[in-house]
């Protein structure tokens, strides 16, 4: 029998690793941080979030004192470095909402005050050029993203540049938002949160070395649920974004408010059956393994397990 590289916790072994980790958000704050159709609780929080925010407070002041000594020992200033988190899963399966909830947690601890959030939606190609190259598809698989400036920007980060810039997407029209940057300062963690950010399997160009996403990063999470549960989660925010879409003739979807209830569930139904379904088990499942830590979702999307490597 194979042997897992994993300790698995039942969500009330891993909730009793708070330890006496002081809940820092409240009902207001947690109402704020969840997702289109993901629910979360105070609870939930503090059960599942909390304690990962000690683990990884734990391991930011570990690396920090490492690079400490280092700089000592090379006789050079210390500069600090960014503790960089990845951050994996299906669409949606809650990613975005972890991800909120992770730096609002993690800015509250005094070593490490700020937390930066990238998605990796703002490295896909906008559309155009999906479409130019006939990828509108694949949107969201491996070849739709801009992955070269992705690892530039890491890259930076690592050599210690406060300027970097990341590009904006936008869920509402369905796009980069043309000339809109964000500038990422020099955070003390950074969170790095898409679809295949555990992958080392694309190269970036032509013989030169292979380099990846996940190359940068200190710790790795993935967001895990049954495939048939994340189809229902999908077809929910697909539903939920049309029913918004009809007071608000900007959103990309309302070119769905005129099919039926029923001819809307199908179609959200094909787009995950034929885009995203395949996406998942081809180039996101694979890369579960791959992951420091697995968060394990039931159907109301709370967390019943947790694996740490």
């Amino acid at each position: 029998m194979k042997r897992s590289p994993y300790i698995r916790f039942s969500r009330e072994e891993w909730a009793r690793l708070r330890a006496d980790t002081p809940l820092t958000l409240n009902e207001e704050d947690v109402e704020d941080l969840q997702g289109i159709n993901v629910s979360l609780s105070l609870e939930e929080v503090a059960d599942i979030y909390l304690p990962l925010s000690r683990l990884l407070n734990l391991y930011v002041r570990a690396m920090q004192e490492l690079y400490q000594v280092t700089a000592t020992f090379l006789g050079h200033p210390y500069a600090p470095v960014p503790y960089i988190i990845g951050l994996a899963g299906s669409v949606a399966a809650g990613k975005s909402t972890t991800a909120r909830v992770l730096q609002a947690l993690l800015s509250r601890w005094p070593n490490h005050p700020k937390v930066a959030l990238v998605p990796t939606d703002g490295y896909l190609y906008p559309n155009r050029v999906l479409e130019s190259r006939g990828l509108m598809r694949r949107k969201g698989f491996p070849e739709s993203f801009d992955l070269r400036h992705l690892i530039a920007m890491l890259s930076d980060l690592k050599a210690g540049r406060s300027d970097a810039q990341v590009p904006v997407y936008s869920h509402h029209v369905y796009d980069i938002v043309a000339g809109e940057t964000k500038t990422i300062g020099q955070p003390d963690i950074l969170i790095v949160e898409g679809l295949n950010v555990l992958q080392t399997g694309a190269e970036i160009h032509g013989d030169a070395p292979r380099v990846f996403v996940s190359d940068f990063f200190d710790f790795t999470i993935y967001v895990h649920a049954e495939v048939d549960v994340i189809r229902q989660w999908y077809i929910d925010r697909f539903l939920t974004f049309r029913e918004r879409a009809r007071t608000d003739p900007t959103s990309f979807f309302q070119r769905f408010i005129g099919l039926s209830d029923q001819e809307a569930r199908e179609h959200a139904a094909w787009i995950w059956r034929e885009i995203n379904e395949v996406n998942l088990r081809e180039n996101i499942l694979p890369t579960r393994e791959r992951a420091r830590l697995i968060l394990e979702k039931g159907p109301n999307h709370a967390v019943q397990s947790v694996s740490l490597r």
